[in-house]
């Protein structure tokens, strides 16, 4: 395991760290269904369900720079389009807590904000439970015209930050932030900087990109690499043929396996927890652990620990999407290390 004066080292220089980061932002709207009350609606003769509490939550993108604030990182510049509509609001709203430079969050008229309404009940042990999802999104490409200014605004913070974050979220090709004019734009900005940390996490689109980190699960990297059954060590050679960069595969309780492009590769186990989890956001807590630490001069071995760390906290926090802390993080590693 990485030493515990390393990890304080590393996680000291957080604040210092100025990231930034395109792709899909959403809002996850949390809607908690009040306990034993019940009413009939007197239109339709349907339960209506009771919400006394409502919680809007960043997602998607939101919910790597929520991970991101909470280890202390200093400056988050993301650059995203949403709507220019109420969801909109709550969104940005919502980030006010964080150290978020919202001058890059182009808002579209014609655009709806991607929102994820999560409805949460107690079950009769006394743990939430999520009900049907109801999902809102504009479900068609983005327009020339806000693609183009995402793409300006990229190449005019490429340079300004330490490090960049590419979330990938949509699953249709095109039609999220993140589509053939931003991986151009990525390309190109590479070639001229190569020495950017770019790290890119792309729900079905990863094997389009030509640069960069890559980071995916075993199911996401196979399916992109085309190879079968889950030999993710294939995909990892096959995917940094493309790059030349190194590639991560987040394994759930196993870990990290990292191809190198010195065909080198590199293992860090996972840290197995006691009791229920709840794996939402635990890859979008790897990324912002393995970015934070990477732009902080870690190695990819102490990054890819410090991300198996932060995920093992996160798991553990049900009904919402985990987050840790610097101090948690500490914590951890202590009951890791004395296991």
């Amino acid at each position: 395991m990485i030493s515990l004066s390393r990890l304080d080292e590393l996680l000291a220089r957080f604040p210092d760290q100025t990231i930034g980061m395109i792709g899909d932002l959403f809002l996850d709207r949390y809607l908690h269904l009040a306990a034993g009350v019940h009413e009939t609606s007197l239109e339709t003769s349907l339960e209506a369900f009771q919400i006394d509490q409502v919680r809007n939550v960043p997602g998607a993108l939101g919910t790597v720079m929520n991970n991101l604030a909470a280890l202390g990182v200093g400056c988050l510049v993301p650059i995203t389009v949403i709507g220019d509509d109420g969801h909109g609001y709550d969104l940005l709203r919502a980030l006010r807590s964080m150290p978020v430079d919202q001058s890059h969050i182009i808002r579209h008229p014609e655009r709806l904000t991607p929102t994820y309404t999560k409805p949460l009940r107690l079950s009769g042990s006394g743990v939430l439970q999520e009900l049907n999802r109801l999902d809102t999104r504009s479900r068609e490409p983005l327009d020339q015209q806000a693609g183009n200014e995402a793409c300006d605004r990229l190449s005019q913070m490429f340079t300004k930050v330490d490090g960049w974050i590419v979330l990938d979220q949509i699953n249709e090709p095109e039609w999220g932030v993140v589509n053939r004019q931003v991986r151009e734009t990525l390309a190109r900005l590479n070639h001229m900087n190569p020495e950017k940390l770019i790290f890119i996490d792309s729900r079905t689109q990863i094997g389009q990109f030509s640069c960069g980190v890559l980071k995916g699960n075993q199911a996401e990297l196979t399916a992109a690499a085309e190879t079968s059954g889950n030999a993710f060590e294939d995909a990892i050679q096959v995917l940094m043929a493309k790059t030349r960069q190194p590639v991560l595969c987040t394994r759930g309780p196993q870990g990290i396996s990292v191809g190198l492009p010195d065909d080198r590769s590199i293992h860090v186990s996972g840290h197995r927890v006691e009791g229920p989890v709840d794996i939402v956001g635990a890859g979008d807590s790897v990324t912002a652990a393995v970015v934070a630490s990477l732009t902080s001069e870690a190695t990819l071995e102490e990054a890819a620990e410090i991300g198996c760390l932060v995920a093992s906290i996160t798991v553990q926090q049900l009904g919402t999407t985990g987050t840790a802390t610097p101090e948690q993080v500490v914590s951890r590693w202590q009951e890791c290390s004395l296991g």
